[in-house]
């Protein structure tokens, strides 16, 4: 439940194989349910070369995605526009995925970039618990990366500074490249903004 109600819309942005392998939506006809793989180039960041630079990997990742997703970033986005009650919007652990579009809406709705990067950076209180569920779920496994369930401000700045470079700003790559017309940003101010 939330302060407005309960969940009225739940949106993916997972792999089929996640979802058959560990998520499916109990009871989706509950919800107005979707999922959105936005990501196209799958990897395992368990194991990652523990020597590779894990900010710039993080960031060259969401520019993959950035450029490989559009269709389904922009289907993800109307559809949480067009959300009249509260909404969830997740991936697998809440971090990548789910913080490109949510630093792409904050974008939308004119956040300062500083306050997307402290959004951004929040979800880096989850990471012990993120290694944690992985070791449990990996026992024969070893976690190389040491990147692995990281979200530090550094990574979203890394990915901002590359869509302006790329697309000439954040702003104009949700306008011109994944095609959010005015009319569904003001959707957004109206869901998401309170007066």
């Amino acid at each position: 439940m939330t302060r407005r109600g309960r969940i009225e819309a739940a949106y993916r942005l997972r792999l089929s194989a996640q979802i058959e392998a560990k998520g499916k939506v109990p009871e989706p006809e509950r919800f107005i349910y979707a999922n959105f793989s936005i990501e196209h180039r799958p990897y395992d960041q368990a194991d990652i070369d523990p020597d590779i630079d894990p900010w710039h990997f993080l960031a060259e990742k969401f520019a993959e995605v950035a450029a490989d997703g559009v269709e389904e970033i922009r289907r993800a986005i109307e559809l949480i526009a067009d959300s009249e009650g509260p909404t969830v919007v997740h991936c697998a652990s809440g971090k990548d995925r789910t913080g490109l579009i949510a630093a792409l809406i904050l974008t939308a709705l004119d956040v300062s970039e500083k306050q997307i990067l402290a959004d951004f950076a929040l979800t880096e209180l989850a990471t012990a618990r993120l290694i944690a569920d992985w070791k449990a779920a990996n026992p024969n496994r070893e976690l190389k990366w040491p990147g692995y369930g990281r979200a530090p401000a550094a990574v979203m700045q890394l990915v901002l500074d590359d869509l302006a470079a790329t697309y000439g700003s954040a702003r104009r790559y949700i306008t011109e490249q994944v095609g959010i017309e005015q009319r569904v940003i003001k959707q957004l101010r109206n869901q998401l903004l309170e007066p």
